[in-house]
C-alpha cells in the first residue's frame, strides 16, 4: 500500500447523539484485527449484544470466535465521589442506578473510536485501537482538562466464551496475576500500569438486542480487580490485552495506533478516496478483508461466505485498488472447488457445498478481474478450474443443479435446502426454495458461459461450444423469463413474484437481456432508500417488518426485507437502460451515521422508515455501495465529457 497521506480522516457525531443514551446505543462501532477477531461496542458505551466486548478473537479463522475481554469501566474520583463513565444493563433492564458522567462527543479517527466524557471542569477521553494481523487491543484514557490530578480507575469485566453463547458463574475462574495485570484462564493477558488484585461476579448483565432477537440475553461476568492511576492534566493510561502464544509481547499501545493510523490512511491511499463518503467506505471495505486472504461477510457473527465474498469481489478488491490480494484470495478459492462447486462456507467447522450461484460468482469475479486489470496470466492459471465447473453443470452436480440439454438453462433444487442467495429456513424447510430455473442463477449462468468463452479466446483455446451454449441459453431465456407483464423470477415450474434478482439478467457484463421496463418495476415496487425490497408490498406473502424471534425473522428475510447490496445491480441495470438514478443513494450514504458507524447494515425493513436490521456491517452491502458511487461518478464524468463547450 501506498504512503498515507498527511490529513487526518476524522468523523464527528454529533452532542445531541452523544447525550441521548438509546440513540447513542443503537449506533455501534467496529474495530477488526485482520484476522477475523475485533473490538466492538456502541457509541453510549451500553453492551446491547453479546457479541459486544474490547477483545473478540478469532479462534478458527474467520468464523470460530472466543468473547475475551469483555469492557474496561472507567470510574472517575474525584473528592469522595466515584462517577462511572460507562453504563450497563442489568437483567431487571434498568440501567446501572449509579449514573454516569456527560458524553460530550464520539468520532471516529482514521476509523479507530474516540469518546470524550465531561464532568464540570474534567474532561476524560478514550481511545481504543487493535494490532492488525494480532489477537490484541490497546486502550488509552486521557486527561484533556482538569484543574489538578485526576484519580482512574479502569475495572476490566471477563469472560472466556464463543461469541454465540452465554456464560454464567460457576466457581472462580482461573486467574493468574502479575504485577502489571493478570492472565485469564490461559486464553488472554490485560496489563498496564496501576493493577490491583481482586474477582467477583457481576451477575445479569442484560443484552436489549439479544432480547429483541429471541436469544439468550443475559450472563454473568468476572470481574478482576481494576487499575488505579493518578493522571495530571495531559497524562495517559495505556492498557493491552492480548490472546496468543504467552512468550510474545504485544507492541506498546502507542505502536499500536501508529500502525492503525497509518494502516487507515494508506488503505484510503489506495482506493483514491475523493470525499468522506469515500473515506468512510474504503476503511468499511478494509474491515472485511482478513488474513488468508478472505472476507469476512458480515460483523459480528457471520465467518467466510464464498456466495458473499464473490458476489462483493469487484466492489471489496477491484473498486479500492487491492487487486494483488483478490488474486490471491481468487486463487484460494479455487483450491475449494470439488464436483464443479465452490465450497459456500465453513462456519460450522466443514466445507459446506450448498449454493447453486456462489461458484457462478466466482467466475465473474475472475472475469472483472482480469477484464480490469489485464491479468491474462490469472486466467491461465484458472483455465482448467473454469472449464471443470463448466463441465460438471452440463453433467449434473450437488443438490439437482445441472443444466437442461433442450433449452441449456440452470436447474436448481433440492428437498429441504435453498440453494439460491434467498436461502432462510425456518423449521428445516425453506421460505423461498425457488427450486426449479431461477432468474438469477440463469442470468448468471449465461454470464458464466460468455466470460469462460472470453477468457479462454484470449488463450487461443477452442470456444466453439461455450459460445454455442451461451447462444442457445440466451434465446431460451427470453423466451421463458421475459413477458409483456415483466419477467418471471422462476420458471419450470413458474413463480411470477415481483422480486430483485431480474435485474441480474440485465446488469452483468454478460446479459442476456436489456428490458427498461424490469427496472421501472423494481423502481415502483421494490426500490427504497436503503436498497431493493426481496419482495413487492403488493404480494400476499409479503412482511415488512424483519423483527421478531429467529423464526420471524427468517420468515421474513426474503419476504420483502430491504437487502442494500441489491443496489449495485439496479443502479447499472439503470443506467443501462436510460432511467434516471439521481438521488439513489442518499438514503444509504447518510445510513453511514446511522447504525453501524461508517458502513452498511445486512438488510432492513420493508415497511418505511426501514429501520436497519441484520449485521450492522456486512461486506456485500458495502462492495456495492461502492460499486454504485463508482458506476454514477463514471457516467457523470463520461456526460461532463459529452457535452459541447459554450
Amino acid at each position: 500500500m501506498p504512503r498515507a497521506p498527511a490529513h487526518t480522516y476524522r468523523v464527528r457525531f454529533g452532542r445531541a447523539l452523544c447525550g441521548d443514551l438509546d440513540a447513542a446505543s443503537e449506533r455501534e462501532w467496529l474495530v477488526p484485527d485482520g484476522l477475523g477477531g475485533y473490538a466492538m461496542g456502541t457509541v453510549g458505551g451500553l453492551r446491547t449484544r453479546r457479541y459486544h466486548g474490547l477483545l473478540i478473537v478469532a479462534t478458527r479463522p474467520p468464523a470460530g470466535r472466543m468473547l475475551g475481554l469483555a469492557a474496561i469501566d472507567p470510574i472517575l474520583i474525584i473528592g469522595e465521589r466515584r462517577i462511572p463513565l460507562a453504563v450497563h444493563e442489568w437483567s431487571s433492564g434498568a440501567i446501572d442506578p449509579n449514573g454516569h458522567v456527560h458524553l460530550e462527543s464520539f468520532e471516529l479517527v482514521e476509523g479507530l473510536p474516540r469518546w470524550r466524557w465531561t464532568f464540570g471542569d474534567v474532561a476524560i477521553e478514550r481511545e481504543i485501537a487493535m494490532d492488525h494481523g494480532r489477537a490484541s487491543v490497546a486502550i488509552i484514557h486521557r486527561v484533556l482538562r482538569a484543574p489538578g490530578p485526576v484519580s482512574l480507575e479502569l475495572h476490566p469485566l471477563c469472560t472466556w466464551r464463543d461469541v454465540h453463547g452465554e456464560r454464567f458463574a460457576n466457581g472462580a475462574p482461573a486467574v493468574d496475576v502479575a504485577a502489571d495485570g493478570f492472565l485469564f484462564e490461559d486464553a488472554y493477558r490485560v496489563a498496564g500500569a496501576g493493577y490491583v488484585a481482586g474477582g467477583e461476579w457481576y451477575r445479569g448483565v442484560h443484552y436489549r438486542v439479544e432480547a429483541e432477537r429471541g436469544l439468550g440475553a443475559t450472563e454473568d461476568l468476572w470481574h478482576a480487580g481494576h487499575f488505579a492511576v493518578q493522571l495530571e492534566p495531559g497524562e495517559a493510561h495505556e492498557l493491552v490485552a492480548w490472546a496468543g502464544a504467552p512468550g510474545i509481547p504485544p507492541r506498546r499501545p502507542a505502536a499500536i495506533f501508529a500502525k492503525a493510523r497509518h494502516r487507515s490512511g494508506a488503505v484510503i491511499a489506495t482506493a483514491h478516496a475523493v470525499d468522506e463518503v469515500d473515506r468512510l467506505l474504503a476503511v468499511a471495505a478494509d474491515q472485511f478483508i482478513v488474513e488468508g486472504p478472505t472476507v469476512v461477510a458480515g460483523y459480528p457473527w457471520f465467518g467466510e461466505w464464498s456466495r458473499d465474498t464473490m458476489t462483493s469481489y469487484e466492489g471489496l478488491f477491484l473498486d479500492t485498488g487491492r487487486h494483488e490480494e483478490g488474486r490471491k484470495l481468487l486463487l484460494r478459492a479455487a483450491q475449494t472447488l470439488s464436483e464443479g462447486m465452490l465450497a459456500n462456507t465453513s462456519d460450522t467447522g466443514e466445507s459446506e457445498y450448498n449454493s447453486a450461484d456462489a461458484t457462478l460468482w466466482f467466475l465473474h469475479a475472475v472475469g472483472r478481474h482480469v477484464q480490469r486489470t489485464g491479468d491474462h496470466e490469472l486466467a491461465a492459471e484458472l483455465s482448467t478450474a473454469m472449464r471443470d465447473v463448466i463441465e460438471h453443470h452440463l453433467a449434473g452436480t450437488r443438490y439437482g443443479i445441472k443444466v437442461d440439454p433442450t433449452d441449456s438453462l440452470l436447474r436448481q433444487g433440492a428437498d429441504g435446502v435453498a440453494l439460491t442467495w434467498m436461502d432462510a429456513l425456518v423449521d428445516g424447510r425453506p421460505v423461498t426454495q425457488r427450486a426449479g430455473k431461477a432468474v438469477e442463477i440463469n442470468a448468471l449462468w449465461i454470464n458464466a458461459l460468455a466470460t469462460v468463452a472470453t477468457l479462454e479466446e484470449r488463450l487461443k483455446h477452442d470456444t466453439t461450444d461455450l459460445r454455442r451454449l451461451a447462444q442457445l441459453a440466451r434465446e431460451s431465456f427470453k423466451h421463458h423469463f421475459l413477458s409483456p407483464s415483466g419477467c418471471a423470477d422462476v420458471v419450470d415450474p413458474d413463480n411470477l413474484q415481483v422480486r430483485p434478482n431480474c435485474l441480474l439478467a440485465i446488469s452483468l457484463p454478460h446479459a442476456p437481456v436489456l428490458e427498461a421496463s424490469v427496472v421501472r418495476i423494481a423502481g415502483a415496487e421494490l426500490l427504497t432508500s436503503l436498497g431493493l425490497r426481496s419482495l413487492s408490498p403488493s404480494d400476499p406473502a409479503y412482511r415488512g417488518l424483519h423483527r421478531g424471534g429467529v423464526s420471524a425473522r427468517d420468515a421474513a428475510y426474503h419476504e420483502g426485507t430491504v437487502w442494500p447490496w441489491m443496489v449495485g445491480p439496479y443502479v447499472e441495470a439503470a443506467l443501462r437502460t436510460g432511467i434516471q438514478v439521481t438521488g439513489v443513494l442518499d438514503g444509504l450514504e447518510q445510513h453511514l451515521w446511522e447504525w453501524g458507524l461508517g458502513s452498511v447494515s445486512e438488510t432492513a425493513d420493508g415497511d418505511a422508515p426501514h429501520r436497519a436490521t441484520g449485521c450492522p456491517m456486512q461486506a456485500w452491502s458495502v462492495a456495492e455501495v461502492i460499486r454504485a458511487r463508482r458506476m454514477l461518478r463514471t457516467r457523470a464524468a463520461t456526460t461532463r465529457q459529452l457535452v459541447p463547450a459554450p
